[in-house]
C-alpha cells in the first residue's frame, strides 16, 4: 500500500443504525470497510463493503481474508458493533452465536494482520450495577452480579476481549440508550406510544420515579467513535469509556415532558406497588400473547435503577463532549410523531394503535382506487 493512502477503518454491523452513521462519519478521512450480513441499499462513496456473517468460521476467515487483499495488512482501528439485541429479554442462544462467540471469532482473525493498531467494542451502560442515592457512574463503578441476558453477554464478551486482545489496544464504550429526532430508542418510542395511545398503564410508575436512564444522541456517539480512533495511539492498552449525557432525566420529568408535549396537559403518573405491576404485565401478557405488552414481569424489578453517568474520563482523554440533550430533542421528536404517526411507528418498528391502522387501510384502498 502506498504510504499517502488514507489508515483503513472496519466496522461490523456496519448497515445498521449506528453503522451507517458510523461509515458516513468517517469517509473523508479513512478509508472504511464495512462488514455485515446484508449488503446495504447503496454504498457510500469512497467505502467498501464485505459480506461477513460472524456465526460462520469460514465467513469471519474469507471475509478478513479479502480485506488482507483489497485493502492490506494494517488497520487503524476496528469498531465492533455487531450484536444481539433483543429488549423482551427473553432468553436467546444467539446472545452466546453471535454477540460472544462472534467476537472471538473476529479477533482470531485479526491477528492473522501484520498490525491492528486499535480494537474498539460497543458495549453497554447496563452492564453496570445501578448507582447509590447520590453517586454517578463512573469507570470504577461494579459490574451487574445478575445482569438479563443482553448485558450479560456484553459483560462476558468485555473479558473475552480482555484475555484474547493479544497485542491489539482496546477501547470499551459502554453506552447509554441511544436516541435521535425520530426516537430510535427502544424505551423512549415505547413510553412515546403508550401516552400518545393514552394506554391504562401510562399512568402508573411501580419504581421511585425520581431515578432516571442514562442517554446519549446518535450524532453524539458518532463523534465519540471518532475521537476514540483520533487519539488511537494516545490511549493506554485497555480502556474503558462510559458514554452517556450527564444530563439525566428523571422517569419523571421524561413522562411528565411527553404528556405535556403530546396532550399539551399535566400528566398524572401515580406509583404503584410492583406486585401489583407485575400482576398488570402478566394478564396483559396473557389477553395479548407474547406481542400483548412490551412491559414483561421481569423488568417490574428493574424500575428503580438509576443511572448517572460521569463522563470525565471521556472528557479529558478523548476532549468529547456531548452537545446534545434529550430534555431539549423531545420537542422534535413528538413533533415529528404528531406530522406522521404513521412513518413513526413504522420508524420505531412499533405496531400501529388500531386507530392507524384503519387510517393506513383507507390510505391503501384511496391509492388502489386511483391508480385503477
Amino acid at each position: 500500500m502506498e504510504a499517502m493512502e488514507k489508515p483503513v477503518v472496519l466496522v461490523t454491523g456496519s448497515t445498521g443504525l449506528i453503522g451507517t452513521k458510523v461509515v458516513e462519519a468517517f469517509r473523508a478521512d479513512y478509508k472504511v470497510v464495512g462488514l455485515d450480513v446484508k449488503r446495504p441499499e447503496s454504498l457510500a462513496a469512497g467505502t467498501d463493503f464485505i459480506e461477513c456473517d460472524l456465526m460462520k468460521d469460514a465467513s469471519v476467515e474469507q471475509s478478513l481474508r479479502t480485506v488482507r487483499e483489497k485493502h492490506g495488512e494494517r488497520l487503524a482501528s476496528v469498531i465492533h458493533l455487531a450484536a444481539y439485541y433483543d429488549f423482551t429479554g427473553e432468553p436467546s442462544e444467539m446472545y452466546d452465536k453471535l454477540t460472544v462467540a462472534g467476537t472471538f471469532r473476529l479477533l482470531k482473525g485479526l491477528h492473522e494482520f501484520q498490525q491492528v493498531e486499535q480494537f474498539v467494542f460497543s458495549s453497554t451502560i447496563l452492564v453496570m450495577e445501578p448507582s447509590q442515592e447520590g453517586e454517578s457512574l463512573t469507570e470504577f463503578s461494579p459490574l451487574e452480579d445478575e445482569p438479563w441476558d443482553y448485558p450479560r453477554s456484553k459483560i462476558e464478551t468485555e473479558k473475552l476481549i480482555r484475555q484474547e486482545r493479544g497485542n491489539i489496544p482496546t477501547a470499551i464504550l459502554r453506552i447509554a440508550g441511544v436516541y435521535n429526532e425520530d426516537g430510535h430508542t427502544v424505551p423512549i418510542a415505547q413510553q412515546i406510544s403508550r401516552i400518545y395511545e393514552k394506554q391504562f398503564e401510562s399512568y402508573f410508575y411501580p419504581g421511585d420515579a425520581s431515578h432516571g436512564q442514562a442517554f446519549v444522541h446518535l450524532d453524539d456517539l458518532v463523534d465519540c467513535f471518532r475521537k476514540v480512533v483520533e487519539h488511537r495511539r494516545e490511549l493506554s492498552q485497555t480502556t474503558v469509556f462510559l458514554i452517556a449525557e450527564p444530563d439525566l432525566m428523571s422517569y419523571k420529568e421524561l413522562q411528565d415532558e411527553l404528556g405535556r408535549l403530546i396532550h399539551g396537559e399535566e400528566w398524572t403518573t401515580l406509583w404503584i406497588p410492583k406486585l401489583m405491576a407485575k400482576a398488570g404485565a402478566w394478564a396483559q401478557g396473557l389477553v395479548g400473547g407474547e406481542e400483548g405488552t412490551f412491559i414483561k414481569p421481569w423488568m417490574i424489578d428493574l424500575a428503580d435503577d438509576n443511572y448517572p453517568v460521569a463522563v470525565e474520563h471521556a472528557r479529558e482523554s478523548l476532549g468529547w463532549n456531548p452537545q446534545h440533550r434529550l430534555r431539549d430533542t423531545l420537542p422534535e421528536m413528538v413533533r415529528r410523531l404528531k406530522t406522521d404517526p404513521i412513518g413513526w411507528y413504522e420508524k420505531n418498528k412499533l405496531p400501529l394503535p388500531e386507530e392507524l391502522e384503519e387510517k393506513e387501510a383507507g390510505a391503501k384502498a384511496g391509492e388502489a382506487g386511483a391508480n385503477k
